[in-house]
């Protein structure tokens, strides 16, 4: 038997059962049910802030995209009425899709739906992260919404849980009227909300991270430094039009003066945009696979943050090397 929510007003002491669905209050999905959770993520669940709604994927449009205080982004796909079994092969669908994309990509889709940079309304949210600590849309989760549930898409949910620790969720809600015209919603989650939380919480995996330089010859590293500052990716972009002219220019940089550099070259709007392209660029810097960039760039952390890169330069040995890159990407 599925999960069912059931709700009785007591009225003169006695109780009378309350039952209204969205569609008999004159309400619709998309203007009602998605507004009440972007405006209080926290009736689907704790620590979600909403990034995104209606966003598009290569299998359509999903309803809401979420993140949480741990960096995993959420699939959020709602249903008016009873949650049936296909839902979850269509958010799965999307879940794939989401998996492949970059923290810039999930950055733009942030702006475009709240005026804000991913950094700051993952600030504004939960005061208490770190972000230079966190891996961002390493594990995706999915929370299907509905008014009901199919007691086959629960047992497959329950299964998915208890057997692979797969974070997927379905939030069954209830909307009332009552008889003096008060609007209830209440909720139920399918799994708990602690066992939720600490699959959260557990991470898939470590993204491998170094400060080890490599040890390329100066044509093999000329190659590879090439072949990743032509990439279609944003802070491959940024390392190429500010960080390294930058650093070919006055030597050693600070991070302070290079979000001013970046906001002067009009790379961000602000200091604090900058200080989030410093960090995605310090992330792609210390990647254990990107040991090229550490052979040519060089870092000092900062004496009280030690997991903050705080001074970059450029190797003596390679400004030549750099210089050349550039000149042939730029085409001057």
């Amino acid at each position: 038997m599925s999960t069912e929510i059931k709700t009785w007003q007591v009225i003169k002491g006695k109780l009378q059962p309350v039952a209204t669905s969205l569609a008999e209050a004159g309400r619709k999905e998309a203007q009602d049910l998605e507004e009440w959770i972007v405006s209080n993520p926290a009736i689907i669940g704790a620590g979600i802030a909403i990034i995104g709604r209606q966003v598009p994927t290569k299998s359509g449009p999903l309803d809401l995209l979420g993140i949480d205080k741990h960096g995993n982004t959420i699939v959020i796909e709602l249903k008016r009425d009873k949650l049936p079994r296909d839902v979850l092969a269509q958010a799965v669908d999307y879940a794939s899709d989401v998996a492949e994309w970059s923290i810039e990509k999930l950055s733009e889709i942030c702006t475009q739906f709240i005026g804000k940079s991913l950094e700051d309304h993952l600030v504004e949210s939960f005061p208490d992260i770190n972000l230079e600590n966190l891996n961002i849309n390493e594990t995706q989760r999915i929370i299907l919404v509905g008014f009901g549930i199919e007691g086959a898409l629960e047992r497959m949910l329950n299964w998915l849980s208890n057997a692979y620790g797969v974070n997927v969720n379905a939030v069954l809600l209830q909307y009332v009227r009552t008889a003096q015209g008060d609007e209830l919603l209440s909720r139920v989650a399918v799994i708990s909300e602690e066992m939720e939380q600490q699959r959260s919480q557990r991470k898939k995996f470590q993204i491998p991270m170094s400060d080890e330089p490599g040890d390329y010859s100066a044509e093999v590293l000329k190659q590879k430094l090439k072949q990743y500052l032509m990439q279609d990716l944003w802070s491959a972009k940024r390392i190429r039009r500010v960080l390294l002219p930058v650093l070919l220019r006055d030597g050693k940089a600070t991070r302070d003066q290079l979000k001013k550099e970046f906001v002067q070259m009009g790379e961000a709007d602000t200091e604090r945009n900058a200080g989030y392209f410093l960090s995605l660029i310090s992330q792609q810097v210390g990647l254990a696979r990107n040991d090229f960039l550490r052979q040519v760039v060089g870092y000092e952390y900062h004496p009280d943050m030690l997991w903050m890169k705080e001074t970059y330069f450029i190797y003596e040995e390679y400004r030549d090397l750099v210089r050349e890159v550039l000149h042939e990407l730029n085409g001057n």
